[in-house]
């Protein structure tokens, strides 16, 4: 049990900044989860577990870079000539024949090079004549791809702590690697807090919402590679919320709330962590989202996110996903803004650093950070028509043409 030790609660009514709250987060993250063998086939988006190295030269013999005519450059006179055709090798075939001297032999993109050839031509800028073909001048190794040219064996290719893209896949079965070492998926129970919330296809009362968190935060978790477990909505009584977290974390990894965190009479929430656990921090300069909180209850991390959507969203990707990817295994987890110029003005020095709803527009030819006049902390309508964010950082100010960072939602949603 602990009393809370967040910033925030003392005199001058502190707000802790953005990057030192996502520094303490990871120094935060619990033991990572246990490492488990997965088909390749359901290895998108896994953490690597274990490092991989090349079993063997790539490419494993010299190959022929496209369609052409394989030759020896030495057999062929300074100006161009034609030479005699010893055959015809295509990708698959085993090419153990060395090539007859003063020959050469049609070949086909990806097939192996005949011992004694180190050269092709481009089929196109050759000419087939009654069993000869003519060819131009030529350098010595001319549209060959070397044995090992790519990676030789036993090269380091995949470091521990890498999610595994497509691309990623496809290396691995070109090594001829079916099953992988990856990290079990976090296992992550989403909660709701609010007597307010209902769910979608239910009839609204007076006073009452949807429960939009639900669901963004359930398919953002989703995407991030956790398995998610999502609860009922919790009611905004202590007794409930105790009852509702002492639960969720004796079944999951890890827990995620959205609301019950601010500072009104009916978020019981920190009390319920007071009691189970321990409160670390949750009142953050970053707008909109100030009432985030950090904590664990029964040695299970916790994060409440604040319930207004659009606040959830934004604290998600930029508090929360950084530590959820390295509970996770993965070593790379803070993304690096582009610097844009902006398309708007932002005159108004400001406590707390903006994550403003933006998308890029061109304007007069240049490409630009364009704000979307809605930045309300409630409101998704914004967000979904932005494809990024833009930050503007304590005490600054803009004006139209200067540079702005920017975060694209493409990486920030994966």
């Amino acid at each position: 049990m602990s009393a809370c030790s967040c910033p925030g609660n003392g005199p001058g009514n502190h707000l802790r900044p953005v990057d030192e709250a996502i520094a303490e987060l990871l120094t935060r993250v619990p033991a990572l989860p246990p490492v488990e063998f997965v088909a390749l086939s359901q290895a998108l988006g896994r953490v690597l577990a274990e490092p991989l190295q090349v079993p063997f030269d790539v490419p494993a013999w010299d190959n022929s870079a496209m369609d052409g005519y394989a030759l020896r450059a030495a057999d062929l006179p300074a100006g161009g000539g034609s030479l005699p055709l010893a055959g015809r090798i295509a990708a698959g075939d085993a090419a153990q024949q060395a090539l007859p001297a003063g020959h050469a032999v049609r070949i086909f993109t990806g097939a192996p090079l005949p011992p004694g050839a180190d050269s092709v031509v481009a089929q196109e800028q050759c000419r087939v004549e009654e069993g000869r073909v003519w060819l131009p001048p030529v350098s010595g190794g001319e549209h060959v791809r070397r044995r090992g040219e790519e990676v030789p064996a036993g090269a380091p290719v995949l470091a521990p702590g890498q999610r595994l893209r497509p691309q990623e896949l496809g290396l691995l079965a070109s090594f001829g690697i079916a099953r992988v070492a990856v990290y079990r998926r976090l296992r992550v129970g989403l909660l709701s807090s609010g007597n307010e919330l209902r769910e979608p296809g239910q009839p609204l009362q007076p006073g009452q919402i949807y429960n939009a968190n639900r669901y963004t935060l359930a398919a953002l978790l989703e995407g991030l590679g956790l398995e998610v477990h999502d609860y009922e909505i919790m009611a905004d009584e202590l007794a409930a919320s105790r009852d509702a977290l002492s639960l969720a974390a004796s079944e999951w990894d890890l827990l995620i709330t959205s609301g019950g965190v601010s500072v009104g009479e009916e978020d019981h929430l920190k009390q319920a962590i007071r009691e189970l656990g321990e409160l670390h921090l949750w009142r953050l300069a970053i707008q909109p989202g100030k009432p985030l909180a950090f904590g664990e209850v029964g040695g299970k991390p916790w994060l409440g996110l604040p319930g207004n959507p659009a606040a959830a969203l934004i604290t998600a990707l930029v508090v929360a996903r950084p530590f959820l990817l390295r509970a996770q295994g993965c070593t790379d987890v803070l993304p690096q803004p582009l610097r844009l110029p902006a398309g708007f003005a932002w005159r108004k020095s400001n406590g707390r650093r903006q994550y403003l709803r933006a998308r890029l527009e061109q304007q007069g030819g240049q490409l630009r950070v364009c704000l979307h006049p809605q930045q309300g902390s409630a409101m998704l309508t914004s967000a979904c028509w932005a494809d990024g964010l833009a930050l503007v950082e304590i005490g600054q100010t803009l004006e139209e043409g200067e540079l702005v960072d920017y975060l694209p939602f493409s990486a920030l949603l994966h």
